[in-house]
């Protein structure tokens, strides 16, 4: 457990508020963004694969999906952070949606109080996750980065982008904070295989088989994913005033201890009053996959510059889905290599 940080006045002020309420849309329908002329030749020059018919461009040694790639670009050239951000980070498919909840909930329990969700007057009653919360690559990549200027602070954001890919205003700014989830590798890999079906097109020849061999080698979105985890990890041991390093399959065996640890790390945690009125089970009630999934909100719209359907983004939320999906053979041999990616680090994934 992360020790507890001196309150920060950043922090307690008025909270995030959705960014949809402010921004209106964010990337959705701004497919094939062409790059910018100042981007063109790198683009141009960097190495590319294929997982599952998606495009990745190899940069600075991490895989970066097609879609986000002028966006990561220019994150690192021109993203301005403010005292007080909070910026979520994760790889792809390792409870980033619960993740923006569960902090929004958390964040903006003043404006907003969980006990609001009896009279669907909260955001997250009526706006996916991702609405309340925007991404900042996709927001780059489409032009739309100003929309975060219109956001009180402190702002709240969240994206894929591997620490290292992280502008030092950002990773060295002691006024800034991090919150990294990370996921078993194993079911990962499963939870983004079902995501990438929803969106492939009818008749798909891709086997599950094609994109495990795929994560062996690394090459997934925002891959290698030993990587994407090593960065953060080693970040949240040398700074952990700024850098919390959480695991997915920890938070679903205590949520309500999540929620706290999420409270004291960024510097509001639970009074005496909101832990006797049972606030912390209140906001992981209201964040549960078994909320979310009902809400209306969640069952229709899309998310993303892919178009990701909403509700693909509320599946079955659960540790160990890997077994229905790999042979004996197959998880160790993943296993294996995530071990050896790992060695000396002191991260382990083993039960």
């Amino acid at each position: 457990m992360a020790s507890t940080p001196p309150p920060s006045t950043a922090l307690s002020s008025i909270g995030p508020v959705p960014f949809k309420d402010v921004a209106g849309a964010g990337g959705e329908g701004h497919r094939g963004v062409p790059p910018p002329e100042e981007f063109s030749g790198t683009v141009a020059a960097m190495p590319t694969t294929n997982m599952l018919g998606f495009k990745l461009h190899r940069h600075q040694d991490t895989w970066v999906v097609d879609a986000c790639l002028t966006g990561v670009l220019s994150v690192q050239r021109r993203f301005a952070p403010r005292p007080g951000d909070v910026v979520l980070a994760s790889p792809p498919k390792c409870g980033t949606t619960w993740l923006k909840a569960l902090a929004f909930a958390v964040m903006a329990r003043a404006a907003y109080p969980p006990s609001l969700a009896s009279n669907e007057e909260h955001p997250l009653l009526r706006l996916n996750p991702h609405a309340c919360v925007p991404f900042l690559e996709e927001l780059f990549t489409v032009g739309q980065e100003a929309k975060l200027e219109l956001l009180p602070s402190p702002r709240l954001i969240n994206t894929h982008m591997h620490h290292s890919l992280l502008p030092p205003s950002l990773t060295g700014n002691p006024d800034c904070k991090i919150v990294y989830v990370c996921r078993e590798p194993k079911d990962m890999v499963v939870s983004l295989w079902h995501f990438a079906k929803s969106i492939m097109p009818e008749g798909s020849k891709h086997t599950f088989s094609d994109l495990f061999e795929d994560a062996c080698k690394g090459e997934t979105p925002s891959g290698p994913i030993w990587d994407h985890t090593l960065g953060y990890w080693r970040a949240s041991k040398a700074h952990p005033d700024r850098v919390l390093f959480l695991k997915y399959e920890e938070m679903l065996l205590d949520r309500a201890g999540a929620v706290r640890e999420l409270a004291r790390f960024l510097g509001v945690p639970f009074s005496a009053a909101e832990e006797a009125q049972g606030m912390p089970a209140d906001i992981v009630g209201l964040c549960s996959i078994e909320t979310m999934k009902g809400l209306s909100a969640n069952r229709t719209g899309v998310a993303g510059l892919l178009g990701f359907k909403h509700e693909s983004f509320f599946r079955k939320g659960v540790a160990g889905d890997w077994a229905n999906h790999m042979t004996l053979e197959m998880a160790r041999r993943f296993d294996d290599i995530v071990e050896d990616k790992l060695r000396g680090s002191g991260l382990t994934f083993k039960p």
